[in-house]
């Protein structure tokens, strides 16, 4: 086969050698974004606490 690099028979061979690694757990916003949507909740919106805080 001309123009081929190396033999087909040991294509992917290191990337099925390698340890599969979990992915990290998503975090939560970052503090300070977190921050800023409480306080457009609680006083810009004003909205209370507990889970009918749409209705409220």
């Amino acid at each position: 086969m001309p123009g081929s690099h190396g033999s087909l028979t040991k294509a992917g061979k290191v990337r099925s050698q390698t340890p599969k690694i979990p992915a990290r757990p998503k975090t939560k916003p970052f503090p300070r974004y977190r921050n800023l949507r409480n306080y457009e909740k609680r006083f810009i919106l004003g909205r209370k606490p507990g889970q009918n805080w749409v209705l409220v």
